[in-house]
Order: structure tokens, then C-alpha cells, then sequence
């Protein structure tokens, strides 16, 4: 179905008594977007209706007037058989709902993250005037790269408009419903934190601070008792028995609870440093000890748009590595550092290519797999230019920095190459290479979604070990990324050929397909270079096979 000549709608993903949103195509610019289409129930009289399609639009004007990395933007209204529909940007995501009942609750310090997110976009949002009236999991986006962000404005309004309340209508989740909305229907930024409370309770906890047999319970526990007790929250305790507080008055302040969730954020330990390469080394012959070769996972580390990034001393070469953030953030940071950006596109000419592999690894077990480890071989001459196909500078909304170009070979994946660089295809992956360096980018499409991430790189460096194709192997990081749609990093270096190298491998899930994208370059070149892993990484684009 095309709407308003513009929008083709795709397959719905989501819906909700008022509405349903559609993936669709903006065939104009040639980009996806969601169509929040306006559906009333049969039951509802015109004049209802009539105050519901007002509140339909109502949202598109509160949300309009937000420009905010943490909120959904909307691009477009426009009517169709007499009724308006609403068109946002697309957030390739799960809801923070989704997320805890698939994946289970998050630590204090990842739950304090997405506080300091949703309340920034908050505060952004009662600056403009405007009050959202429905914060809860389920109106949290956690974007496949990470990006947290409040949508559905639904039952938004201008502090200066007054209430939207009144018969008929539904004033949020009895759940996430501040106490003063539940009995009057009042609404204040200060109702806002609370149900921002009650959403970092449920994110920590995995259930609601008044989670009852039915709404009915929990509007009478709202009424007459205290919230349950955190028990998960540790350092987040107080902040949520802070802003869940019976009285508005008495909650903390916006500036308050952002000042303690960064302290949160900014007290979460560092992560243990990994066993020496020997030790790794001194294993592979009989069994990897996994627990010794791999750091454990800190919510620290969890890459996240935000409008901060902490980082850790540098005690050691690897000992701390700047956060993957998310979309907006990675492509700013990338621009920003344009000093090694041209250091980047002006690279030394006289760094010839590295030798190949080791003749000690395993032919076979360089060639398998999904390490970059195959794309260091000598590379035949008479390749192909990565631009030369399916080059695009600018898809979904992204433009890419100079220099870039999108490749693409027809299966439904768009990936960001550097101008120049060759490639070539070697079972399941692809090998783009730097002619001028040692730098390599490699794609492996053949992953099998359903596996687990942090498995299947455990399995890679076990093979890899065993096989002699990593001398000098380090061990950096290898974590799930719990923010992301089913993904997993794994950092390392080695040595090829007397040259220290490093490498980062990302294993993810994106739109029911597996994918492994790999970064490999010298380790001298490897701070230089951590903007252009930002920037692959978060300007991967996928869509679903056909058929």
C-alpha cells in the first residue's frame, strides 16, 4: 500500500489499542521510516474519534518540536481516507521491554546508562514544554547499535495546552502511572520522573515497583502502599526510591538524579586484566581455559549513545579502550578527530602490504572461519576497487564521511569501504584491503543467527590457538554486548611476520541474519583508526533476504 504517494508500507512492528506502525519506504529519499497509521476502535463514537485523531496529532507536534538524539524524530504527517498518519524514523530495535523479558534484567550501572539517556530526552522534551505522560519499557527503544530512545508521544502534551485526560481516554499504564495521574489525572514533570523510576526499577528488577495479579490490584496498591523494595539495584537503590517517592515534591530533582547516575556510571570497576599471552598460550595445546582467557563482561563497557563517555586511565597499551557508541555519536566522533582522519586518507604510501600468514598456521584453518586472518594473505593481483560495485555515499539517512563509499553485492547488506580499497570473496566472507598498509576489513554474511555470540568467538580464537594462526596472541576483550541486538566483541593481537597487529571482530544478529565485520591493522595504527571502526560499525546496513 502507497500512502500519500510516498510512503509503501511494509510489515507492521507494533501496534497498540489506538494505532499500528508500519516498516515502510520513503520512496522519495529512498529511505526506510515507520508509519504510525491511525486505526480508532468500531466501539468509539465520532465525537471520540474525533478527540483521538486531536490526539494523534498532538503527538506528531510535540514530538516535532524535539530535535534530540534520545527521541524518535518525526519526519511527516500526512492524511490518507481522511485520517492522519504520522512518519518517524525507524530505530532498528527491541523495546527495553522486549529486551528484559528475552534477555533478563540489566546491572545498576548498564540500567543507569539508559537513565541518563531517557532523562536527558526528558529534560530536553519539558524545556520545549512538552510533557510525554507514558514513560515505560515499552515506549524504550534499545537500537540494534545501542542507541537508547524514548518514542510514542501518544499521550503527550504542552505544559501550556493543559490536560489531554477525559472520558474515554487512556491515561498510560497503571504500572508505570505516577500516583497523582492515577488519582486526578494530573500531570507535572515531576509525574514524568516518576514513571522514569518505575521504568530503571523494571530495567534493574525485571518487573514494576507495583507489579500486581491485575490493573485493578495495582491501582489500589498505587493508592495505598509503598513501592516493593528494590533488591537487584545496589547503587541505583536510592536513586529509584528517590523519584518513586508518594509526593511530587519530595522526589529528586532532574538534576539530582543525573548527578547520581553518572557517579553510578563513573564508580562501576574496571575490568580485571586478562592472563598473559603465555599463559593463554601455555593451554592450547590441551584445553583453553576459558574462565583465565576471558575478561569478564562490566556494563561499563556496553556501547550506548550518550551525551558522555567516561574512560579509564590508560595504565596499559590495551588496558582501556574507548566505548563502540552508538549511530549519531560514532559518526560525530568520527568527524571530530580530523586529525586522524587526514593522518587516515593521507596514509603513509611507503607502508608496503605485510607478508602472508605464517607458514606454520594451518592452511585450512586460516582459510575457515570468520577471522580476517585469510584476507592477510598475498592478494592476487587484478581485483576489483570496492566502489566500482554497488558504491552508494549516503543510505538510510547516513552520509558517510569523504572518502567512503558504500559496497554492496546485491544480497541485501550495504557496507561503508574506503575509496581505493580492493576485495575479493572467500567462502562466506568478504576481503577488503588497503593496498597501501596492512589494514584489512573483512565481512563474513554466513553466521547462523540462531548460535551465540560469545560461543562462536570462544570457538574461533579455541580454532585459531590450535592451529598456530595467531603468534603472540593477546586476548583485549571478548563480551557480550547486552544492548545490542544479539552481539558480541572480540578484541586481540598478535604478531604477523615481526609486526604486532590488532584486530576487533563484531559477531551480531542484524534483521534475522548472522554477521561477523573484523577491523585487522598494526597495533601502531590502531588508536588512529578506532573512528573508522566506529563508523563501519555503526553504519552497517541489512536488510532481510528476500523470500
Amino acid at each position: 500500500m502507497l500512502v500519500a504517494g510516498r510512503y509503501r508500507l511494509g510489515e507492521p512492528v507494533g501496534s497498540g489499542g489506538m494505532g499500528r506502525v508500519w516498516l515502510a519506504r520513503d520512496e522519495m529519499l529512498d529511505r526506510d521510516v515507520a508509519v504510525k497509521e491511525f486505526v480508532p476502535p468500531d466501539w468509539m463514537t465520532d465525537e471520540e474519534r474525533a478527540r483521538l485523531r486531536d490526539r494523534t496529532l498532538r503527538e506528531a507536534r510535540s514530538a516535532g518540536r524535539l530535535n534530540h538524539p534520545h527521541v524518535v524524530r518525526i519526519y511527516d504527517v500526512v492524511h490518507a481516507d481522511g485520517l492522519p498518519w504520522i512518519v518517524m524514523e525507524y530505530v532498528p530495535s527491541r523495546s527495553l521491554h522486549q529486551v528484559i523479558q528475552q534477555d533478563g534484567p540489566f546491572s545498576p550501572a548498564t540500567a543507569a546508562r539508559i537513565g541518563v539517556a531517557l532523562l536527558d530526552a526528558l529534560r530536553a522534551a519539558h524545556t520545549a514544554g512538552v510533557l510525554h505522560r507514558d514513560v515505560k519499557p515499552h515506549n524504550v527503544l534499545i537500537g540494534h547499535d545501542g542507541r537508547v530512545v524514548l518514542t510514542d508521544f501518544g499521550l503527550a502534551t504542552f505544559v501550556d495546552d493543559g490536560a489531554v485526560t477525559g472520558p474515554g481516554l487512556v491515561v498510560g499504564s497503571p504500572q508505570f502511572v505516577s500516583p497523582e495521574r492515577a488519582r486526578d489525572g494530573t500531570s507535572t514533570p515531576e509525574s514524568d520522573l516518576w514513571s522514569l523510576g518505575a521504568t530503571l526499577y523494571a530495567a534493574v528488577e525485571g518487573r514494576s515497583p507495583y507489579a500486581r495479579e491485575n490493573a485493578m490490584a495495582t491501582l489500589m496498591a498505587l493508592a495505598t502502599e509503598e513501592p516493593d523494595p528494590p533488591s537487584r539495584a545496589g547503587m541505583l537503590g536510592p536513586v529509584l526510591t528517590g523519584l518513586l517517592r508518594r509526593h511530587p515534591a519530595e522526589r529528586l530533582t532532574a538534576f539530582e538524579v543525573e548527578r547520581r547516575l553518572r557517579m553510578i556510571v563513573a564508580a562501576t570497576p574496571a575490568p580485571p586484566r586478562v592472563p598473559s599471552p603465555r599463559r593463554v598460550r601455555a593451554v592450547v595445546g590441551a584445553e583453553i581455559d576459558q574462565s583465565a582467557a576471558v575478561r569478564s563482561m562490566t556494563p561499563s563497557d556496553h556501547a550506548l549513545s550518550m551525551p558522555f563517555e567516561e574512560e579509564a586511565p590508560r595504565q596499559a597499551r590495551h588496558r582501556a579502550r574507548p566505548a563502540l557508541v552508538a549511530a549519531g555519536l560514532a559518526v560525530v566522533a568520527a568527524v571530530g578527530v580530523g586529525g586522524i582522519l587526514a593522518g587516515y586518507l593521507v596514509r603513509d604510501s611507503s607502508a608496503a602490504p605485510l607478508p602472508p600468514v605464517s607458514a606454520a598456521a594451518s592452511p585450512s584453518a586460516v582459510a575457515a572461519g570468520f577471522s580476517a586472518l585469510a584476507c592477510e594473505r598475498s592478494e592476487p593481483s587484478g581485483l576489483p576497487t570496492a566502489p566500482q560495485r554497488g558504491a552508494q555515499r549516503g543510505v538510510t539517512g547516513w552520509s558517510l564521511l569523504p572518502g567512503w563509499s558504500y559496497f554492496s553485492d546485491g544480497s541485501g547488506f550495504r557496507m561503508p569501504v574506503p575509496d581505493g580499497w580492493t576485495y575479493q570473496r572467500i567462502g562466506t566472507s568478504l576481503c577488503f584491503r588497503d593496498p597501501a598498509s596492512a589494514t584489512v576489513l573483512s565481512l563474513d554474511t554466513g553466521r547462523d543467527p540462531a548460535g551465540d555470540p560469545v560461543a562462536a568467538c570462544r570457538k574461533e580464537e579455541a580454532r585459531l590457538l590450535g592451529a598456530g594462526a595467531l603468534p603472540g596472541y593477546e586476548l583485549v576483550t571478548l563480551e557480550r554486548k547486552p544492548l545490542l541486538n544479539k552481539a558480541a566483541d572480540w578484541e586481540y593481537t598478535y604478531d604477523r611476520a615481526g609486526v604486532r597487529m590488532h584486530a576487533q571482530t563484531r559477531w551480531f544478529v542484524k534483521d534475522g541474519r548472522g554477521f561477523a565485520i573484523t577491523w585487522a591493522t598494526r597495533d601502531f595504527d590502531w588508536t588512529s583508526d578506532l573512528a573508522k571502526i566506529n563508523m563501519v560499525l555503526t553504519t552497517f546496513y541489512a536488510r532481510p533476504t528476500p523470500g
